[in-house]
């Protein structure tokens, strides 16, 4: 598969779920899905890069497949509200510039270590 842009991920996923999935699950069930994602994900990480370790019979998943998953339902959840998310990350990138553009370069605790 090509790079996608978000508006093409936000299509790909709409066909999926009108071919395959047959229909979106509600708002709250698909709230509901993408906590139970990022869980997975943290568990992961927790396990991967902290001081967590993995049980001696538990099945390796990759990282990449699990932030797929959020991706996944964080798009459902676009699509069912109607949130353009090229839009919304603009936007937001945008908020966060205006917002931080001083105030990360002048936090002593992000300056780099020697």
């Amino acid at each position: 598969m090509n790079e996608l842009t978000l508006k093409q991920a936000q299509t790909i996923v709409d066909d999926w779920i009108k071919t395959v999935g047959v229909r979106y699950f509600s708002e709250l069930t698909n709230l509901a899905q993408l906590m139970e994602e990022v869980g997975e994900v943290a568990r992961l990480i927790s396990r991967t890069y902290g001081e967590q370790s993995f049980k001696s019979d538990e099945p390796r998943k990759e990282l990449a497949d699990e932030l797929a998953d959020v991706l996944f339902v964080l798009i459902c959840l676009a699509n069912q509200t109607g949130v353009d998310l090229s839009s919304a990350l603009e936007a937001n990138l945008q908020k966060k510039t205006n917002r931080d553009r001083d105030r990360h370069a002048q936090n002593p605790k992000l300056k780099s270590q020697p």
